[in-house]
Order: C-alpha cells, then structure tokens, then sequence
C-alpha cells in the first residue's frame, strides 16, 4: 500500500534549513517519493500549528521509512536538527 510522509515544520534557521531542504529532496526522490504538498496554503483546524507542512508519497510505509534511515536523507537531516521544530511521521494510505 502507497504511505505518505507528513511533515510539521516551523523553520528557526532559514539558511540551516535551506542546506536541508537541497539535500532532502533528492534523497527523496531517489527513494521513489514525490511530493505531493510542500509548504502551500493550510488551514490550522486542531493542534499545534507549524508554517511549513510538507507531504510526499511513497510506494509503501517501508520505502518511506528506508529513506528516512538512509545515509542521504541522514545527512540532509544534520542540518535540520537545530533549524526547526518539527513532527514527521508516516502514514499508510487506504489506495
């Protein structure tokens, strides 16, 4: 089954962040995501609100998860933590 990577964002460092994002879309890429949102409009309806909020699709929660672990998506990662305040988890859709 197909899983989306959701991710709540709230950038404290815009250059940190920028390295980050450069990296973490062709990490993505290569492990078969496409995003499918990626900081658009939103409307906040229940919890905590973060500015950016970004969603890819994968063939399956274990592709998502792969990518996550891999050496590529693990370096973009180095230069988020500490630029932003953010929840990411991956969910399996019903498609």
């Amino acid at each position: 089954m197909p899983a989306l990577w959701i991710a709540h964002v709230t950038v404290t460092d815009e250059d940190a962040y920028g390295k980050y994002a450069a990296l973490a879309g062709p990490a993505i890429a290569k492990h078969g995501g496409h995003f499918i949102a990626r900081g658009g409009r939103f409307v906040q309806l229940e919890g905590r609100e973060r500015p950016r909020n970004v969603v890819a699709r994968f063939d399956s929660v274990e592709a998502a998860e792969a990518c996550y672990h891999s050496p590529e998506y693990q370096e973009a990662l180095g230069h988020a933590r500490g630029a932003s305040e953010r929840e990411l988890l991956i969910v399996e859709t019903t498609e």
